[in-house]
């Protein structure tokens, strides 16, 4: 399994609306992979629950974490804005939930 920062850039876009609760379980999931090439973009959808303020402090703890704040506008809106923000070579579309069963990607990986 690869445990540095060679191989080809993963984005991984994850849409976040008041997911406080599962959040912080998502972020370590992802955070804990050997697979470590990986540009994680967190689009907050207006979130009122303080997500939002969880994506930031995420964002300051690890320099692979880029925060985008928009006003609520749907999930289809968030993943627009990941993919318009996103440099990696190859691109994953998460959810909270789907954060949990990350280590797909040291799998599928050189």
């Amino acid at each position: 399994m690869n445990t540095n920062i060679s191989g080809p850039l993963i984005s991984l876009i994850v849409p976040v609306y008041n997911v406080k609760d599962y959040l912080k379980t998502c972020l370590q999931s992802i955070l804990e992979q050997t697979y470590k090439n990986l540009e994680i973009i967190l689009v907050d959808d207006g979130s009122d629950d303080g997500s939002s303020g969880i994506c930031d402090e995420y964002a300051r703890m690890d320099q692979r974490i880029k925060t985008i704040h928009l006003p609520h506008s749907g999930v289809s809106a968030a993943r627009n804005a990941g993919l318009a923000a996103a440099t990696g070579e190859l691109l994953v579309l998460l959810t909270v939930m789907t954060g949990l069963i990350m280590i797909c990607i040291s799998i599928f990986t050189p």
